[in-house]
């Protein structure tokens, strides 16, 4: 006779509510754990199979998950989840880290083996992986802007540009991974901070970073009022002032820094260019973009180009030429002390362009460290052993636990 079938929701009661309360992860996000909120989230032929299973008898396995492109190991979330589910379910799983947080991971290498119930297993794997391939993806590129630009600082600025609260946690903790690795590697800089206080633990930081946005400086009516507002608000916070909302950024970060100079000279003013990329930099045009560069890097703009990394360098918008613009500008004036922050795109490309082009960025916000082509993010999971014997599909034997 064929055995009943027993779903999890019908188990004894779970080990551990489900309070809202995260592991030691410190993830601020609800990500289901309740056995029926994972069945309606999970592929349907996983239900089936966990059917079928608990019909026929459970069986010990072990998973092997892997991504097929070079990343950075940023498994800390995926699995606190993981652990989470266990203890709802008053269950254990054995995980096998073969890659430390941060660590490289090659194309193809199985970066987790997981064992353990096959009944319990099984439909957990469409939301692990979830959590698993983007952060990774997330981190390398993290890690590639802060080592090809070391002593840069990084704000992330990510969370707009995400979809939700959840991928908003994993993109900010993918890239305090990343970063982690860049300061190992290269004694970079790095991420210090990030725009929403609610990850901002993943940094270090009580709560999020930065001075104003757009909005700030239209509802002002000029680029100084808003920065004065600014100042009498928070006198004793290091002031960010964006200053390319009228179109004349040379101008009005002068007029800010002769409005503000004991600020100027403290070291605690920023003008920060956000210079969209249908205009050029106030006093700038293609000609004058490729002056300041053989002013300065001349040998930037000698070689060949493609046309995104000539935009990079003397194109519209916030390029190497501009920042060097900006630069030369306030320090003509005597503003040395006052830094210079950039947006707008900062990809891994763009940062590696702006490596070689010395530009003089004191820091960068940017979100672009999200993953651009989604399907490099999509993580595998494949059975590898049955109750201890080695088996999986052909063409997988690479994932074999050795």
């Amino acid at each position: 006779m064929a055995k009943e079938i027993v779903r999890p929701e019908a188990a004894t009661a779970p080990a551990v509510p489900n309070d809202g309360e995260e592991s030691d992860s410190q993830a601020t996000t609800a990500w289901p754990r309740r056995n029926g909120d994972i069945n309606a989230w999970t592929d349907h032929y996983f239900n089936r199979t966990q059917d079928v299973v608990g019909r026929f008898g459970d069986r010990k396995v072990t998973y092997a998950l892997f991504l097929r492109r070079p990343c950075v190991s940023a498994p800390r979330l995926a699995i606190a989840w993981l652990e989470g589910v266990a203890a709802e379910r008053g269950i254990g799983f054995d995980i096998d880290l073969r890659y430390e947080e941060s660590r490289w991971v090659g194309a193809g290498e199985p970066l987790i083996y997981v064992t353990g119930s096959l009944y319990h297993l099984v439909d957990l794997e469409t939301l692990l992986l979830q959590k698993l391939g983007p952060a990774c993806v997330a981190a390398y590129n993290a890690y590639t802007m802060c080592a090809d630009l070391p002593k840069v600082a990084f704000l992330a600025m990510d969370a707009r540009h995400c979809a939700g609260t959840e991928m908003a946690e994993m993109m900010a903790y993918a890239a305090s991974v990343g970063s982690a690795r860049a300061g190992r590697k290269v004694s970079a800089v790095g991420f210090v901070g990030n725009a929403t206080d609610a990850t901002a633990h993943f940094f270090g930081n009580e709560g999020g970073m930065g001075t104003m946005p757009h909005a700030l400086v239209g509802y002002a009516g000029s680029t100084v009022r808003a920065a004065e507002m600014f100042d009498e608000s928070f006198p004793d916070v290091p002031m960010t002032v964006l200053v390319d909302y009228f179109g004349q950024e040379v101008s009005d970060s002068l007029a800010v820094c002769r409005r503000f100079p004991e600020r100027c000279a403290a070291g605690t003013l920023s003008m920060r260019i956000d210079t969209p990329g249908g205009r050029f930099l106030e006093g700038l045009d293609p000609a004058a973009s490729y002056a300041v560069l053989e002013r300065h890097v001349p040998e930037a703009v000698r070689g060949y180009r493609n046309e995104v990394e000539l935009r990079y360098l003397v194109g519209a918008g916030v390029s190497a030429a501009a920042i060097w613009h900006l630069r030369e500008t306030l320090d003509d004036a005597g503003f040395h002390k006052v830094k210079i922050v950039a947006s707008s795109g900062f990809n891994p490309a763009k940062c590696r362009l702006m490596a070689e082009a010395k530009a003089p960025i004191d820091m960068i916000g940017t979100g672009s460290f999200l993953p651009e082509l989604w399907s490099e993010t999509y993580a595998t999971a494949d059975i590898v052993e049955y109750d201890g014997e080695p088996r999986v599909k052909v063409g997988r034997e690479f994932l074999l636990r050795k």
